[in-house]
């Protein structure tokens, strides 16, 4: 954090909470780069509770902005999962509200500013220049596509949840690596490496995973060395361990199905193809004008992200291409300052 903050400026704050983590950020009013920077755990308006969900903005605030200056924030903007401008009493956008008001008087911070955005809203208006109109892309733990008019979410596509939705996304591809590992041990799928990376990260015992060949990814596994007592005797832990997670740490698992696709294997190369297809899916439902700009942001979709070359190939035919922002939190800057 700036030691040398000027201590008669005024500030505002913009929040980015999604579902893995929360990040708060200070900012002057008018114009500059972020003077102060805090992180707190999830924060989700429909899935984390209200006392969680306040305590992980009291994390991130009180590491944002320091004691000296939370008499000078004149305005507070959050972009939320699972919060919605569609109307004023929207469960989300309520509990975030709820939850932020708590938190900002908890640390002495009065402004009567506060303002609830989507975290689509937020990714949307991070890219350069701030836009108001365009198409956002959200591919990390959850998916969803949206059409922004006037820095607001007008229609959404996807985005549904772990439950319903979010087909491509975080948690969605580490679902379908232990579906597959398990389809490979019961005999019902082909061979791949997943099933041993998974079963590792999850604890499995090592005599009763897959052997493999000397080059890990060469081939899965040695031909007749997984004996059925083996398979049954993994899929007898590993059941347990992914139930005794909560559901949306599946999504921890994506990046194994990464590797092993970097690594050539088909099954895993399989799930990041339909998982591109599915996100493609969600633009196209929001009929794309060719040339209009993408947002794009979640670890799916960055720079090194497993996504971003095959989305780019789906997306050229439309005359669409990816602008990638790292999260929302300087959009949620941007709108604090637009309500001041």
């Amino acid at each position: 954090m700036n030691s040398d903050l000027n201590q008669t400026s005024a500030y505002v704050v913009g929040l980015d909470a999604g579902g893995t983590r929360t990040r708060a950020v200070l900012a002057p009013v008018r114009d500059g780069g972020p003077e102060g920077e805090g992180v707190g755990g999830p924060g989700n308006a429909l899935t984390v509770p209200g006392a969680q969900l306040t305590e992980h903005l009291l994390e991130a605030l009180a590491g944002a902005v320091p004691e000296g200056l939370r008499g000078r924030v004149v305005a507070v903007a959050g972009g939320f999962a699972g919060a919605s401008r569609t109307a004023p009493d929207e469960p989300g956008r309520v509990r975030a509200h709820a939850a932020l008001t708590v938190a900002l008087r908890r640390l002495g911070i009065g402004t009567d500013s506060v303002e609830i955005h989507s975290d689509i809203e937020a990714a949307f208006a991070s890219a350069p220049g701030h836009p108001s109109d365009g198409l956002a892309l959200v591919a990390g733990t959850g998916a969803v596509a949206a059409r922004v008019t006037s820095r607001a979410c007008t229609t959404t596509a996807g985005g549904d949840g772990w439950l319903l939705g979010d087909d491509g996304g975080g948690f969605w591809i580490g679902r379908e690596a232990v579906r597959l590992a398990l389809r490979m041990a019961d005999g019902r799928g082909g061979p791949t490496a997943l099933a041993a990376s998974v079963g590792r990260t999850l604890d499995v015992p090592e005599d009763v995973l897959p052997g493999e060949a000397p080059g890990p990814y060469d081939a899965p596994y040695e031909a007749g060395s997984w004996t059925r007592a083996r398979r049954e005797a993994y899929r007898m832990h590993l059941l347990p361990a992914v139930m005794a997670r909560s559901p949306v740490a599946l999504a921890e698992l994506a990046p194994l199905v990464a590797e092993a696709a970097r690594h050539e294997d088909a099954v895993a190369a399989g799930i990041l193809d339909t998982a591109a297809d599915h996100l493609t899916g969600y633009v196209r439902a929001l009929e794309p004008r060719s040339g209009e700009r993408v947002v794009a942001t979640g670890g799916l979709l960055g720079p090194d992200g497993p996504l971003t070359e095959p989305l780019t190939v789906r997306l050229r035919p439309l005359g669409l291409t990816l602008d990638w922002v790292a999260d929302g939190s300087w959009g949620a800057v941007a709108l604090a300052r637009l309500a001041v």
